[in-house]
């Protein structure tokens, strides 16, 4: 695994979640705190369309169609009508930067 830098933690108000594509995967980046970031996969497990840079509500995401609800820091639905969970990155905060963990290709 290789840790790849995404964008400047500046840029993401704590609260707020930003899509990015890092080596083909499509990603939502999440801000729950200060320096407390978390990755998940930016498609609904419902319907496997993105979901956007919604805001949180404190760790837990909901789909802006059909109201499916995850917890960002596991994955875990915790609304359907999704029953699959999203798929988690680790993430990371380092000189400023948010960094994903991903797999070496």
């Amino acid at each position: 695994m290789s840790w790849v830098r995404t964008i400047a933690l500046r840029e993401l108000p704590v609260g707020r979640t930003l899509a990015v594509t890092l080596r083909e995967e499509e990603l939502l980046i999440c801000r729950l705190g200060e320096t407390e970031v978390f990755a998940v996969e930016n498609v609904c497990s419902h319907d496997d369309e993105p979901l956007g840079e919604a805001k949180l509500n404190g760790a837990i995401i909901e789909c802006p169609r059909h109201g499916a609800r995850f917890d960002v820091t596991t994955g875990k639905v915790v609304r359907m009508p999704a029953a699959t969970p999203l798929a988690t990155f680790p993430a990371r905060v380092r000189e400023g930067w948010v960094e994903v963990g991903l797999e070496d290709q």
